[in-house]
This record gives C-alpha cells, structure tokens and sequence, in this order.
C-alpha cells in the first residue's frame, strides 16, 4: 500500500551562488520518512508553478519548513526594515493561503520555525523582527560557529499549558529543545493558542482553537535527530498518525477555491 504524502515546502537558494534551486534539507525528509512512516515531497513554493488546491489534491499532509527569509512584515501589515532580515514573497503567496485552506478543511500541517511563524501571521497575527533585541529575551539564533551538532544542541526548557494539547502529545509538561530563529511572536493571530514558553516568555508551541485537524506547530527545529530525541519522535510520530488518518477518510470535506 502506497505510504500518505507528506508535502514539503521548500525554500528558494542560489546554488554555488548562481544557480537558482528549489530545495529542502535532508533532515526535513528523513523525519517523515523514519518517525511520520509517510513519503516526503519537496515542494516548489511558488504559485508559478503550483497553486494550493492542486497541493491538497496531491499531498494528505504538509511539513511547514523553516528556512533563512522571513515571512514579509506587509503580511501583517508592518513595514520591512533591515531587521526584517531577507524575504521569499513567492513561499508567502503559497504558504500562507495553504495554511488557511487547511484549517478550514481539516487537512493536518506541521508547523516549523518559519514555519510555525507562517502560521500566525496567516491567521492574522504579528512577529517581532529580532527576538534577542527585547527586554528580558535570550538569543535564539543559531549559533555562529561550531558543528551541526552544536548548532542544534538542546539550549533551553520549553513548559507547556498543564493538560493542553502539546502535554498530552509529549506526556511532560517541560521539555528540553534547540533555538535557532530571529523572528518570534509579537501578537497571536486568531484562533491561535499559545501552548508552551521557553524560559524567557517566547512563545514556542502552537495550536489553531477549533481547528477540524493537525495544527500543532512549534519555534524550535524538532527534525533534527527526529528518530532519536524523544521530543522530536513523539511530534512527528503525532502528525504522522494525522497524515495516516487523513489518507484513509472516506469523507473528506470538498475543496474549495482559493
């Protein structure tokens, strides 16, 4: 029986600095394979070569990446400054409707590190453009040095709402997890619940309220080592239960035009 596929948003890079690639990293794909048991797609996020209704047509779930653009401050209606870091307005057209038209059908996503922000600013939220630059935060940025393993080491507690939904999911209410993003929550979108902090009061885990299906998202990057860190194994394992339920309905929801 052919596995459910798990759609991969890509980001867009210039190989060996001139050649323009579609890509994602191999990490991304190994944890649907090895954890969510599904097939990972890398998608092409650009609406010139794809539209969201063809995605859901195609994939029964989706990983939201992280990647280094950031999503642009006009998609929640702020101004881009150079703190804003670098843009892809191409993964925004694709990424932000896709989160919609999902929460509005049922179809599971899995939100990570831009992506996770992607989810709130589609659902109407705002992002602050350096977190390390507020009164009281850490710095969550990755490293600047060392190796893939220090870059993703384990750097500090995330503590989950007692009994929520990321509780029940990790059966812990705190967990130890990796740091490597600028950008963070400043307002939540609509709908959205802010269900686990890091220490310093940076929203790390999310969920859409009332959402028909898989919607859980978190700030930290959990596809790395997800076969063998045991935070990491149990999310991807939960969203790809989802995937694999959402594969087998029989009664899925229409598509609607987007």
């Amino acid at each position: 029986m052919a596995r459910p596929v798990v759609g991969i948003i890509g980001n867009s890079y210039l190989l060996n600095d001139q050649y323009p690639v579609h890509a994602g990293g191999a990490m991304n794909a190994d944890a649907v394979t090895q954890v969510s048991r599904c097939m990972p797609m890398i998608i092409p996020a650009d609406p010139d070569h794809v539209s969201v209704q063809e995605l859901m047509e195609v994939c029964d779930g989706f990983l939201l990446t992280g990647g280094r653009p950031n999503v642009h401050p006009e998609e929640y209606g702020e101004a881009a400054t150079e703190a804003h870091g670098e843009f892809d307005r191409k993964r925004d057209a694709i990424a932000l409707e896709l989160v919609r038209a999902c929460v509005e059908r049922g179809q599971p996503f899995f939100g990570v590190c831009r992506g996770f922000q992607e989810v709130n600013v589609a659902m109407g939220g705002t992002l602050y453009p350096e977190i390390r630059d507020l009164p009281g935060r850490m710095n969550h940025r990755m490293p600047p040095d060392g190796t893939l393993e220090e870059k993703f080491e384990l750097r500090h507690d995330v503590t989950f709402t007692d009994g929520g939904v990321f509780h029940e999911v990790m059966g812990d209410v705190k967990v130890r997890t990796n740091t490597l993003h600028g950008q963070g929550i400043k307002d939540p979108g609509a709908r959205i619940v802010m269900d686990g902090f890091a220490d310093d009061g940076t929203p790390e885990a999310i969920y859409v309220r009332g959402a028909p299906g898989f919607t859980l998202s978190v700030q930290w990057h959990p596809e790395w080592n997800a076969d063998k860190d045991p935070v990491s194994c149990k999310l991807f394992t939960a969203f790809g239960q989802a995937v694999h339920d959402w594969a087998a309905r029989g009664d899925r929801p229409a598509l609607k035009a987007v």
